[in-house]
């Protein structure tokens, strides 16, 4: 909400020179189906399993069912599917013998985690056959796995093709082409890279590190705050330029054109988010830890970093920057940031 007498930036229309869904405000959607069939199989046509006991492969698709869409309201990019799958697979043992199957997918929804997509696996053979229930053991293993892999890049994919264009520039905002100095993260004129010797006697260096702490108010849900952190076309929009997000527990970001990476440790929704962080142009292999906690209020979220691992010279400008990199930019972009004082 705003200020009293003031109006709330989320309800004026500003002009763009398309006038084409001015401020973002109006529903606009994008039927992903037929590109989501195509990815399918794409991603699922003579797909090698991996593995030691035989030469094993998912051939083709043999069902595929459901929808996909991508949304735009308000300024959010919000992404519905559901589709029900089935696999063909086949594969020859060491004897010679061939085999083939089923894998099944009937859950594969924006409400579960990739991790949490149920995957089963049919074998044609008879029940005494001792080495297809050996082949049935490496698909429920690898076979799993390999297929959850695709799934994990469809999603991906599926968010990174469907937030071109869906998120428009507002009147006098930077184009796409003109936004290298703000996705290029940060300021390298104002970081002093070099490490600290703690020891001139010492042969090699020590750097000489801090911790940065902040809190910070929010006019949302926890989860939306999470949301914006974890969601690819979230945090597309706040970072204005690519970005890769493989949202499980050890898997990897980058955002601001690379400059900024790492991995993340924990993930609890609308709860904390632990990973690793690092700068590029800091010292080879130096990563800093970063913990975001979450704590839903009557009417905000309150949000407090920390941040281990800082090199001291550059502690003062890598607070500056999660302040307008990633608190000011998130509240412009969503609207996280008005309140009533």
């Amino acid at each position: 909400m705003a200020k009293w007498g003031e109006g709330d930036p989320r309800w004026i229309v500003e002009e763009r020179p398309d006038a084409t869904n001015v401020n973002n405000w109006h529903w606009t959607e994008k039927n992903a189906g037929p590109w989501s069939q195509d990815k399918f199989k794409e991603l699922f046509s003579n797909l090698k399993i991996t593995n030691n006991l035989a030469d094993l492969k998912v051939n083709e698709i043999d069902k595929c069912e459901g929808e996909a869409s991508a949304n735009n309201r308000k300024g959010k990019l919000i992404f519905f599917y559901e589709w029900n799958l089935h696999l063909k697979w086949s594969g020859t043992s060491e004897s010679g013998k061939t085999y083939s199957g089923t894998f099944k997918i009937p859950n594969i929804s924006e409400e579960n985690d990739v991790s949490e997509f149920d995957i089963t696996v049919s074998i044609d053979h008879d029940d005494d056959d001792d080495e297809g229930t050996q082949i049935k053991k490496v698909l429920l293993k690898d076979g799993v796995a390999t297929v959850r892999s695709q799934l994990a890049k469809y999603v991906t994919e599926l968010k990174q093709e469907f937030t071109k264009g869906m998120i428009l520039p507002k009147k006098d905002e930077v184009k796409p082409n003109n936004v290298v100095n703000h996705t290029s993260g940060f300021n390298k004129n104002k970081v002093n890279m070099m490490p600290v010797v703690s020891d001139k006697k010492q042969l090699g260096t020590k750097l000489d590190v801090t911790t940065i702490n902040d809190t910070q108010k929010f006019q949302c849900k926890a989860i939306e705050f999470y949301d914006a952190l974890t969601r690819i076309e979230m945090v597309t929009a706040f970072t204005h330029g690519p970005v890769k997000v493989d949202l499980f527990k050890n898997g990897t970001f980058q955002l601001f054109g690379g400059n900024i990476s790492g991995e993340f440790l924990e993930l609890e929704p609308g709860k904390k988010i632990v990973q690793t962080w690092r700068y590029k142009a800091w010292p080879p292999g130096h990563h800093s830890t970063v913990t975001l906690s979450m704590e839903e209020k009557s009417d905000h979220t309150e949000v407090t970093l920390k941040q281990t691992g800082v090199p001291t010279s550059e502690a003062e400008v890598t607070k500056g920057n999660w302040q307008r990199y990633y608190w000011d930019s998130m509240k412009q972009t969503f609207g996280f940031g008005s309140f009533i004082h």
